[in-house]
């Protein structure tokens, strides 16, 4: 058995939690390592609502609109003028 403190029960802790400073003990320098690994492949990317096809109904839709034939039409105006950007902007 050890004589040591807890390190959740020092005075280093205490103090991280009063005024927000790192604890060296638990500073990763924010890369993964063994505590923290990244389970993603190389050149991931999040998914956005972009990747499947969208009609201008579900764009008006989406942002909040009636499918009424003008908002159809503006929603495909800018579909054909911005592409998955108009997506994006909506359903990120």
């Amino acid at each position: 058995m050890t004589d040591e403190q807890p390190l959740e029960e020092s005075a280093e802790v205490a103090d991280a939690v009063d005024d927000e400073t790192a604890i060296s003990e638990f500073e990763t320098g924010g890369e993964p390592d063994a505590d923290n690994p990244v389970f993603r492949e190389p050149g991931w990317q999040p998914r956005t609502g972009a990747e499947q096809p969208w009609d201008p109904e579900d764009l008006a839709e989406a942002e909040g609109k009636d499918p009424t034939p003008e908002n159809v039409a503006r929603a495909k105006a800018e579909l054909d003028e911005d592409g998955p950007a108009a997506i994006d902007r909506t359903v990120p």
